[in-house]
């Protein structure tokens, strides 16, 4: 562990970075409160996605590399924005009608409109809870109505109320003239219409904490500022909290990163220590449009999980955090094969190596064997060319290529098996396009069929890698034409396996009539 954790203080992998600004943050002195706390923010106005889980999964991994180079105790609260008031109703959920009839409500009061929880915001909690759960996270949930309604954020509220005059001068530098006029850091819940009211204020009182308003019907209210009947607009909660929680790190998207000074300072105004911070990149979709909840847009984190593993989401989220990634189902073959490129390499790796491995962030320090023996893309590749239903067809081609694999002992190799013939018939069927080939090709295809029915090397990867070389090296300028050719016309794709690999999978002689059959043009 020691050599681990000498490796890790010099790491320049991204939560390493990370974990020791924390370090160095409590240097002098352990934390008051024996724990040093990450905190995830999330607004529920829609079903979450998969940009939610990157958050909480790369936070995850800033945690974990703070844990192997520091002994102070950790905790992660994953704190959802419930009490917000819907301020539009999403495109992608059922009850439009009753939905717009709530709306500016807070979510936990909102009806839900699938019929299962109390409320909108109790069922997007339960799913964003039940998504977590799936990847084995260690969180504690914090719902924001419970934090108001409880009395557990009174305190910073009164002292909101005592330097309203401080927080507000930071609020108003950062809005437009007209926003000035109106603004005010509370927003009172109505008491008859429950509605989350934006309205400015007529008094705020520090002899009892409470704010004097009058409605958009221009009756007046005075309302306690505890107690959860008044919250904090939304970026003065931001501050807020932190300062409540005593938070000590919080990511968060590209979007928020002008705000971070607000944040810093209403949290400094309240009495707390501004946090440290880390801005990532946002997720697009596949037309480079940021990935929305309200849209409903882009990978959600049960796509993808239909098609690959957990783990290969969280190889995907690891890279480049810092880099804008597009989340559409094509990136999803070459994230499990790069993941268990990487599991594989792992153990042979020193202590430097291992702690600049995605894997060991992926799994905390102890990633496990992989058995996959046969890369994704090839098995996508075999789906194709075997018509593949179900996964004993593709046993039936893997076991002849590696004879010691099994369903048993190769449970990630089976997964995979069974989510290529999902993917293969969900995306490639459909957009498979056969060509003829051009009569070089058609030449070369020929000469690899002959060597083939005489080959008696064995199903050797590489040795059939070299055949499959030597026959385009003489006929093809650049090389890659003549593998762009089998794919396209054997295959009807525009790119694919290592093809000696194929061949050694599929088979000689399922390969020969392969061949065959495309230069009979009966492909496709």
């Amino acid at each position: 562990m020691s050599e681990l954790r000498d490796a890790a203080l010099k790491s320049k992998a991204w939560p390493f970075e990370e974990a020791r600004k924390l370090v160095k943050r409590y240097e002098k002195q352990a934390p008051e409160k024996g724990h040093v706390l990450f905190e995830t923010g999330y607004g529920p106005s829609g079903l979450p996605h998969i940009g939610t889980f990157g958050e909480v999964a790369r936070t995850t991994m800033i945690r974990r590399a703070f844990e192997l180079i520091s002994d102070i105790p950790t905790r992660l609260i994953c704190f959802s924005d419930d009490m917000d008031g819907m301020r539009k109703v999403p495109d992608n959920v059922p009850e439009q009608d009753m939905l717009h009839a709530n709306i500016q409500k807070p979510l936990t009061a909102v009806p839900d409109p699938f019929g299962e929880y109390d409320s909108f915001g109790d069922h997007n909690n339960a799913m964003l809870r039940r998504f977590l759960d799936t990847f084995g996270f260690e969180y504690e949930f914090f719902s924001a109505t419970d934090f108001y309604k409880s009395g557990q954020f009174d305190e910073v509220l009164k002292r909101a109320v005592d330097r309203y005059d401080d927080v507000m001068k930071v609020m108003l530098k950062s809005l437009r003239e007209e926003r000035k006029q109106t603004y005010s850091i509370f927003l009172p819940i109505h008491p008859e219409t429950g509605r989350v009211l934006y309205v400015p204020m007529k008094e705020v009182n520090a002899t009892d904490y409470t704010i004097t308003f009058d409605d958009e019907d221009g009756k007046e209210w005075t309302l306690p500022v505890t107690g959860g009947q008044v919250k904090l607009q939304w970026k003065p909660d931001f501050g807020a909290r932190w300062a409540a929680l005593d938070v000590d790190f919080e990511m968060y998207g590209k979007d928020h990163s002008t705000n971070t000074p607000i944040y810093d300072r209403i949290c400094e105004i309240l009495g707390g220590k501004k946090p440290e911070h880390f801005t990532y990149e946002l997720f697009l979709d596949e037309n480079g449009e940021k990935i929305s909840k309200s849209k409903g847009n882009g990978l959600t984190i049960d796509e993808w999980l239909t098609y690959a593993s957990t783990e290969s989401l969280s190889y995907f989220m690891y890279q480049k955090p810092k880099t804008a990634k597009r989340m559409h189902f094509d990136v999803i073959p070459k994230a499990v094969d790069e993941y268990h490129q990487q599991l594989r390499a792992y153990p042979d790796q020193d202590a430097a190596q291992k702690v600049n491995n995605p894997v060991w962030h992926i799994h905390g320090g102890t990633p496990p064997v992989s058995t996959m023996v046969v890369p994704f893309s090839m098995l996508l590749n075999l789906a194709s060319v075997s018509g593949a239903e179900d996964t004993e067809t593709m046993w039936g081609f893997i076991r002849r290529y590696a004879p010691e694999a099994s369903p048993e002992t190769n449970a990630d190799m089976d997964q995979a098996a069974g989510f290529a013939v999902r993917y293969y018939n969900d995306f490639v069927k459909p957009t498979k396009v056969f060509r003829a080939p051009t009569d070089l090709e058609r030449e070369a295809l020929t000469e690899l069929r002959d060597k083939l029915a005489v080959w008696d090397g064995g199903l050797d990867a590489e040795e059939l890698q070299g055949l499959v070389f030597s026959v385009g090296r003489e006929r093809f300028d650049p090389m890659r034409d003549w593998f762009k050719a089998l794919y396209e016309v054997l295959l009807g794709a525009s790119q694919g396996p290592r093809f000696g690999g194929f061949i050694a999978l599929y088979g000689i002689d399922e390969t020969i009539a392969l061949i065959d059959r495309a230069l009979a043009g009966a492909q496709g």
